[in-house]
C-alpha cells in the first residue's frame, strides 16, 4: 500500500534504539520509552499560505529527524507502525 501525506504532513518510521547503553546496562522492553528519532518515508507537497502560494517542506524523504515525545498520530500500514506528523513537530534534521 502506498501512502502520500497531504500538505505539510509527513510519514515517519521510528528508528529503534539500541538495547545496550554505555557501561553495558541492558534495559528491559517494559522500561523503554518510544524513540524520538525517525526516518521520513514520505512528505506532502507543502503548506498553502494565506496568499494561496505553496510553501515547500524543508524535510525530504529519507531524512533522519528528531521529534517531540508526543508528536504525530500513530498509524499501522502493512503491519508496520508509522507516525503521521506536521513539519512543525520536527525539532531537528540529523545530518
Amino acid at each position: 500500500m502506498k501512502i502520500r501525506p497531504l500538505h505539510d504532513r509527513m510519514l515517519v518510521k521510528r528508528v529503534a534504539e539500541q538495547d545496550t547503553r554505555r557501561g553495558g546496562i541492558i534495559i528491559p522492553d517494559t522500561a523503554k520509552e518510544k524513540p524520538q528519532e525517525g526516518e521520513v518515508i514520505a512528505v506532502g507537497n507543502g503548506k498553502v499560505n494565506e496568499d494561496g502560494k505553496k510553501i515547500p517542506l524543508d524535510v525530504k524523504a529519507h531524512d533522519r529527524i528528531l521529534f517531540g515525545k508526543y508528536s504525530g498520530s500513530e498509524v499501522k500500514v502493512d503491519d508496520q507502525d508509522y507516525l503521521i506528523m506536521k513539519e512543525e513537530d520536527v525539532l531537528a534534521i540529523i545530518e
